[in-house]
């Protein structure tokens, strides 16, 4: 048995909820989150073939289906399990949206960490404040950044610890925990995981073109001259301002592509391929209930004492179950290059190196 221990912090706000979706350090999300890098990490050695991806994930992770019933190999423990001490939101930092208005017709700023967080947090008496649960109307909590911090532990086998340790750096390089994780909430900070060069993470990538042949996220993606595709933002002094540069990226790319439909649309538009539902942009025959969650993820992370924002484009291709439904099919490689190009020419963005 192998042991690796850190001590873990936040350094945005984590909405990490219970059963209750109160914030709390728990250690099943940091279990499922090894469990996503690992896919990374393991993948190149099944060939990307998800059937023996899976099948080796469920002995080492555990598994419960179909009468094959297995403990997990890996454990975990963490220090302690207190609740999140986040109870009051203060300030937001505004950022323009070219298809925001107000009822004059007038465009009118969003608030970034609203844009980038909404359901944990909410807008109430004309600002951004902490969420409330919808089931019981108790206001959310959320884990503070940098002040709570906890000890983890992890084991396992030594026979898995290869790629295990490279999953845990990859965890500890890019990964984020809790609602809206995604958009950069939630983004873990591990002592002594430092932040990687473009080369490092060369096992790790596959171009572009052969990412969007697979329907799971499974590479980093490089573009056609072989580049990583991971920006980071100019350094900030918090972490409010690193997230409002994060979402003046994504507003960026995602309104490069504009609408020619409204809700029920006969076609899927090509910003419908960045994230479905989009509100008051619904597809005819994806409905409600399709489900397209963000390739592009974000991460705070803190370097001498700056905080800075990381993008990272995990790309694959539209689900057949999506796909299956359109008459015809997107340009999704065309549609993910201008994505990279948005963000190439982006200010204040540059390549990881």
């Amino acid at each position: 048995m192998q042991e690796l221990s850190y001590t873990v912090s936040f350094t945005t706000p984590a909405f990490l909820g219970n059963a209750e979706q109160q914030a709390q350090w728990r250690t099943p999300p940091f279990k499922a989150l090894l469990r996503q890098w690992w896919r990374v990490a393991a993948a190149p050695q099944f060939n990307y073939d998800h059937r023996a991806l899976r099948e080796a994930e469920g002995k080492l992770f555990g598994q419960a289906h179909e009468g094959d019933n297995r403990k997990s190999l890996v454990r975990f423990r963490l220090s302690q399990w207190d609740s999140g001490k986040l109870n009051q939101w203060n300030g937001d930092e505004s950022v323009p949206h070219p298809e925001v208005k107000n009822r004059e017709g007038k465009l009118r700023p969003v608030g970034s960490q609203l844009y980038l967080g909404y359901d944990p947090l909410g807008f109430q008496n004309g600002q951004t404040s902490l969420g409330t649960v919808r089931e019981t109307g108790i206001r959310r909590t959320a884990i503070e950044p940098e002040k709570q911090v906890a000890d983890l532990w992890i084991g396992f086998p030594d026979g898995d610890a290869g790629k295990l340790q490279q999953a845990v750096k990859l965890m500890g390089w890019f990964g984020t925990l809790g609602s809206r994780s995604r958009n950069g909430w939630g983004s873990l900070q591990m002592d002594s995981i430092q932040s990687p060069k473009a080369a490092d993470l060369t096992p790790f990538s596959r171009p572009l073109s052969q990412c969007l042949q697979l329907d799971w996220p499974h590479a980093i993606g490089k573009d056609g001259s072989g580049k990583i595709l991971i920006w980071k933002t100019s350094p900030q002094s918090s972490w409010r301002e690193a997230m409002r540069e994060l979402a003046k990226a994504k507003i960026a790319f995602r309104t490069h592509f504009k609408f020619s439909t409204g809700n029920n649309s006969p076609k899927a538009e090509d910003r419908h391929l960045l994230a479905y539902p989009v509100t008051n942009h619904s597809v005819r025959l994806w409905g409600n209930q399709g489900r397209l969650g963000n390739q592009v993820r974000f991460k705070v992370v803190k370097e001498a004492g700056k905080y800075i924002g990381l993008i990272v484009h995990l790309p694959c291709k539209l689900p057949i179950e999506l796909a299956d439904k359109l008459a015809s099919k997107p340009n999704e490689l065309s549609i993910w290059q201008q994505v990279h190009q948005v963000l190439d020419n982006h200010n204040g963005l540059s390549r990881l190196q």
